[in-house]
């Protein structure tokens, strides 16, 4: 919002705070509620009815398929998107290497846990739910948790750094599917609000986010099944390493592939400005660099695909349904 005002100082813009289903249901883990849009539906039903004009989300919690009529209009510059871990205050100094045998560790995610069981076996990981708030009254005022996994960019967002005991590196636990990144989503015929959003456009992070995005749908994936990601921009090529993990990360698949990424200020405008790329519509990057970045997502997705990804993922889906 303070972009945007900065932007746009004749205009007067409003927050309007919601609540979402995956903001209501605490009780349960986010790959048991077998629903999508957990931490959207709310927030597109208010854009549908003009109550708001656009909406911020973390990218994570965006399905890589909107409903009709929405976009993603702006994916700003992406915060740390690495997972770190808070530790309980009897086991500040440790990292996950040093914790007793059996320490219990927390975390709401299916990607986390496979990836962690497989580095660290020696630990015990259980789900946790609720907000980042009630996550830390969990673990400081119970001894129920040695230490908590969470979004990097969460804490550092709220402030507070002086939490985090250790950052993941992608080597012991690569990343979410946009995680770190905020999206703004839009009604996508209503060119004011996007041309005045694109402004806030980061280009890295778009590519990233697509290819990202485009691995993911193409897997079929969602928070159901523990699919992971790591990207990088390095000079002119766009790198990205996907992987694939059942429960209990004894099996997994993991690629990395490249692309060109070239940024052409020919290949500005055209006829194509409101094709979307995996949800996002980008005005002001090139197609050439959307279209290689969401080839490149594919193009991994299919080379996981041929290796047994699919059998991998649905096994997971069935144990995690069946739980």
């Amino acid at each position: 919002m303070e972009m945007l005002s900065q932007r746009f100082p004749a205009v007067q813009f409003e927050i309007v705070a919601m609540s979402t289903t995956g903001d209501k249901i605490l009780d349960t883990a986010l790959s048991k509620i077998g629903e999508k849009s957990l931490f959207t539906k709310e927030l597109e039903n208010a854009l549908e009815r003009r109550e708001v004009d656009l909406v911020v989300h973390s990218l994570k919690d965006l399905p890589t398929t909107l409903p009709p009529g929405f976009t993603i209009g702006a994916v700003c510059k992406r915060e740390n998107p690495h997972d770190a871990v808070v530790f309980h205050p009897k086991s500040i100094g440790k990292s996950l290497s040093t914790l007793p045998e059996r320490s219990v560790v927390g975390t709401s995610s299916l990607r986390r846990a496979a990836q962690l069981k497989r580095k660290f076996p020696q630990l015990d990981f259980q789900n946790i739910r609720g907000n980042l708030n009630t996550r830390l009254k969990k673990l400081d005022e119970k001894e129920d948790f040695s230490a908590i996994i969470l979004a990097a960019a969460g804490l550092l967002r709220m402030g507070w750094e002086s939490r985090i005991g250790q950052i993941l590196n992608p080597e012991d636990c690569m990343y979410a599917v946009g995680q770190g990144a905020l999206a703004v989503e839009v009604r996508a015929k209503d060119q004011d609000i996007l041309n005045m959003v694109s402004a806030l456009h980061d280009s890295e992070t778009v590519l990233r986010c697509i290819a990202e995005r485009a691995f993911l749908r193409h897997l079929e994936g969602g928070c159901s099944v523990p699919v992971a990601v790591s990207t990088l921009v390095k000079d002119s090529q766009l790198y990205l390493t996907g992987a694939v993990y059942s429960l209990d990360g004894s099996e997994s698949l993991q690629e990395t592939m490249q692309t060109y990424i070239h940024f052409s200020q020919q290949d500005m405008d055209g006829p194509n400005d409101d094709i979307q790329h995996v949800g996002i519509t980008a005005k002001n990057i090139p197609h050439c660099a959307l279209e290689a970045a969401e080839a490149l997502g594919i193009n991994l997705a299919n080379l996981l695909l041929s290796k047994g990804a699919k059998q991998i993922l649905t096994v997971a889906r069935q144990l995690n349904d069946a739980q």
